[in-house]
């Protein structure tokens, strides 16, 4: 169990990681072509074809075809994927990565709240607790501090 707690932590920094360096990448993609839509689709081709690929050969395949089981609501993932790709790709040149970032990082806990609060989408209620509310007061500090 340690182990595997280990490797999803590790795994999410370096994810993180890898998402600040997306959004530049794709800010400049959009300049280069001239189209921040253009660039979003290009990324979100490329990231498709990569997952298509790694799916096949990990043998996971025959799950795509299972797709049509699963509900309708089940499928709008994606939506906020290709949301989350323009967005920040969009926002880089405005806001900065750190800014961009954080207020991503604030977005995301308090939608996580709401979620563990009441259980939506099948997962164990977790309370809303003062540490977690804390965490966000600090986070959207931390949006003020980095316009500075």
């Amino acid at each position: 169990m340690q182990n595997t707690v280990f490797f999803a932590s590790a795994l999410m920094v370096v994810v993180g990681i890898g998402v600040s360096i997306q959004s530049p990448v794709n800010a400049a993609l959009g300049r280069a072509i001239d189209s921040s839509l253009a660039s979003a689709t290009i990324s979100f081709g490329i990231g498709f074809l990569a997952l298509l690929v790694i799916t096949i050969l990990a043998g996971h395949g025959a799950g795509l075809a299972r797709m049509g089981q699963a509900q309708t609501w089940m499928l709008i993932g994606g939506l906020f994927g290709a949301l989350f790709v323009w967005s920040s790709l969009w926002s880089v040149p405005v806001l900065g990565i750190l800014t961009m970032t954080i207020l991503l990082v604030l977005g995301q806990v308090i939608a996580a709240m709401a979620i563990d609060h009441f259980g939506a989408f099948g997962l164990e209620i977790r309370a809303i607790t003062w540490p977690r509310i804390l965490a966000a007061v600090l986070l959207a500090a931390g949006v003020v501090l980095s316009r500075f």
